[in-house]
């Protein structure tokens, strides 16, 4: 049997359920002709007669009534759950699939996820850890918070906002710097220890009007920033985190700036979500709140006498201090 078009059972359903097609239309908002066309057009592609019609009433047949019996509790439930999909509510709803980085997810995401939670009690999150890039469309995600450390996302299919600044700053741990010196300028960086994201060779520091080319030559590589931190911590050596990871523990004593008026690379922070027509309300809702957590508590906060939030980024072909 060919494909019936829904809009011809609604039209059959409204002439049964008032008796008659004027009242039909206008239940439906349509002209009466539009009513008699769809019911004529049906009843042609089922083969069968569904109103006996006279210049007085209109009755439904046999057939009619059968097929009245089946369809209508179908149809009345498909345009309830039509009506009630999620993203159709003013106010956000249903699930909400989020990725971003180990750290960020710890440290920035799980606070935003729980306060979104529980202003809108309708919706669920499923988060998504990982350092690897993931395809949005392809594994059905709704946002990813990314970081950029060289130059802004560009991707014609998504949506980037930004909402944010990272500044990877070096430290190490007071055990190690009582065992190797404190490096004051960036020529005695050289022969110290590093610790670093793999793929970190050449370092980029800036510092008040100047930069510095430092040839790091990492014994410690590891792709995940907690467990470069926790490398710091214990003395393993020198290296650059983002200041949102090293703030509380720079405050506890088990991490030191070093070097504080230079800095590696400032990288951006970016909302991005598949490009759409019509944009989830959840996804929009979620994007506000945490641009507003973030502009709260920002990821880098600029200090007296630190170097400028856009130092100038890494020659080509040079790999940048942190992601």
């Amino acid at each position: 049997m060919a494909t019936i078009d829904l809009n011809l059972v609604r039209a059959f359903v409204a002439v049964h359920d008032t008796g008659s097609f004027s009242n039909a239309a206008e239940r439906l908002g349509v002209p009466r002709s539009t009513v008699s066309r769809a019911v004529a057009t049906l009843e042609e592609s089922l083969g069968v007669l569904l109103f006996h019609r006279t210049t007085r009433k209109v009755s439904t047949s046999t057939a009619g009534a059968a097929l009245y019996a089946r369809m209508a509790p179908s149809l009345a439930a498909l345009e309830a759950s039509l009506e009630e999909l999620p993203e159709r509510e003013e106010e956000p709803s249903g699930t909400l699939r989020v990725t971003t980085t180990v750290d960020l997810g710890a440290m920035v995401l799980s606070e935003a996820v729980t306060r979104f939670t529980t202003r809108y009690p309708d919706t669920q999150v499923e988060v998504n850890l990982t350092n690897a890039v993931v395809d949005l469309v392809r594994d059905g995600f709704d946002l990813a918070l990314r970081v950029s450390m060289k130059k802004p996302l560009r991707d014609s299919s998504l949506i980037a906002r930004r909402v944010g600044t990272i500044v990877a700053q070096l430290h190490a741990a007071p055990v190690y710097l009582a065992r190797r010196g404190v490096p004051r300028t960036p020529e005695e960086l050289r022969s110290h220890d590093w610790v670093a994201y793999p793929g970190t060779m050449q370092v980029l520091l800036a510092g008040p009007g100047s930069t510095a080319d430092v040839d790091a030559r990492p014994r410690i590589t590891c792709n995940d920033m907690f467990f470069v931190r926790e490398a710091l911590k214990a003395g393993a050596g020198i290296g650059a985190i983002p200041s949102f990871m090293a703030d509380a523990e720079v405050a506890a004593g088990t991490l030191v700036r070093v070097m504080p008026n230079w800095v590696g690379q400032t990288g951006a922070v970016y909302l991005v979500h598949p490009g759409r027509k019509h944009v989830p309300r959840k996804v929009t809702a979620f994007s506000e709140l945490l641009a507003e957590l973030l502009r709260q508590r920002p990821l880098s906060v600029a200090r007296p006498g630190e170097a400028e939030e856009n130092p100038s980024p890494p020659p080509r072909g040079r790999r940048s201090l942190t992601r």
